[in-house]
């Protein structure tokens, strides 16, 4: 269950991009799809949410969303570069304006030297422009981790 501040965040973002004539798509593994659960839960949301990976594992994210196997290989699935590829694939395959994408490290476990639970990359790809991503360190246990990168995902979405 998301935070009610997350599901107005969602409703504030879906009103941002509908007013400007956008879509948007997700691609999402540590968050296995809450924050398409997150913005679908507000009536109306298909005039921007077009589609929605949840893309776990390394093979669907090379499959669904085109990450290559290079960044896979080279940086881990929890990486910056994977977050970016996750991103401008959605944005590709989804044929939207905006996409978001989440790579993690929720826990309890899967932590590893340099990557710790909680350690989360956030993407968000925009047609016509750079994609961003951000690097967090969320506290908290799994829900908790999972609910802050939903709500840094919408704030990072939000065009402005």
């Amino acid at each position: 269950m998301l935070p009610i501040g997350t599901l107005d965040q969602a409703r504030d973002l879906l009103a941002a991009l509908e007013a400007r004539g956008l879509t948007l798509a997700t691609a999402e593994s540590c968050t296995g799809g809450l924050i398409a659960a997150a913005l679908t839960a507000i009536a109306g949301s298909s005039s921007v949410v077009m589609a929605g990976f949840v893309t776990y594992s390394n093979a669907a994210k090379m499959r669904m969303v085109g990450v290559g196997a290079a960044a896979l290989d080279t940086h881990g699935a929890v990486s910056e570069p994977v977050a970016r590829e996750m991103a401008e694939g959605a944005l590709r395959e989804a044929r939207v304006d905006v996409a978001l994408s989440c790579t993690g490290i929720a826990g309890p476990g899967g932590a590893t030297p340099g990557k710790p639970v909680g350690l989360v990359f956030i993407g968000c790809a925009r047609r016509d422009a750079a994609t961003v991503v951000e690097r967090h360190v969320f506290p908290g246990d799994r829900a908790a981790v999972r609910a802050a990168t939903v709500a840094a995902a919408l704030r990072l979405a939000m065009p402005g």
